[in-house]
C-alpha cells in the first residue's frame, strides 16, 4: 500500500460509502480531540498545517495522470478543513479551562457547518474548487473550514454574549 494513499484517504476511511467526505469529516472529530488533550490548540493548528501540506503532497500523487482531480476517496481535505473549523472550540475550551466535551455545541456547529460550506461551495470556496489541481482540492476545504470557524465564532459569541449562557 501506497503511502501517499494512506495520507489521502486518510487511512482508507475516504473507501467508506455512502458520502466519504462526511466519513472523513466525522473521522476528524477524535482526531482534533487527540489533538486537543495532547497539545491544546497550538497542536491542532499544527495539525492543520501538516494535514494540508502532506494532503498537497499526497493528493498530487494520487491524482497526476488522472481525469478526475478530486477523487471522491480523496478525504484528507476534509480533515484539515475540519480540524480548522474545529479550532474555535479548541481555543475556547483552553480559555474557559474547561474539557473539551462541555463544549459540544460546537463541536455540532463545526461539523455540520464544515459540511454545509463544502457542499454548497459558495464564493472563493467554489472558486478553490474548480482550480482542477491538488491546491484546490485542499484549498475548498481550508476555505469551507474557516467559514465553518466563522460560524463556530458567532454561534459562541450569540449563545455567551447575548444570551450569557
Amino acid at each position: 500500500m501506497r503511502v501517499t494513499h494512506l495520507i489521502a484517504t486518510f487511512f482508507h476511511v475516504g473507501h467508506l460509502r455512502p458520502a466519504p467526505g462526511t466519513w472523513g469529516s466525522l473521522a476528524a472529530l477524535p482526531c482534533a480531540w487527540a489533538l486537543h488533550v495532547a497539545g491544546g490548540p497550538l497542536l491542532l493548528s499544527l495539525g492543520v498545517v501538516v494535514a494540508f501540506t502532506l494532503g498537497m503532497w499526497a493528493t498530487g500523487r494520487e491524482t497526476k495522470g488522472k481525469d478526475d482531480h478530486d477523487p471522491s476517496e480523496i478525504v484528507i481535505d476534509e480533515v484539515a478543513g475540519q480540524w480548522l473549523a474545529f479550532l474555535p472550540v479548541s481555543i475556547g475550551a483552553t480559555h474557559a479551562g474547561v474539557a473539551l466535551t462541555a463544549l459540544w455545541p460546537g463541536w455540532i456547529t463545526a461539523f455540520l457547518a464544515f459540511r454545509l460550506f463544502d457542499i454548497w461551495k459558495p464564493g472563493p470556496i467554489g472558486w478553490a474548487d474548480r482550480r482542477g489541481d491538488a491546491l484546490g482540492v485542499m484549498l475548498d476545504d481550508i476555505l469551507a473550514g474557516l467559514a465553518a470557524a466563522l460560524c463556530v465564532m458567532a454561534g459562541a459569541a450569540i449563545s455567551h454574549g447575548v444570551l450569557g449562557l
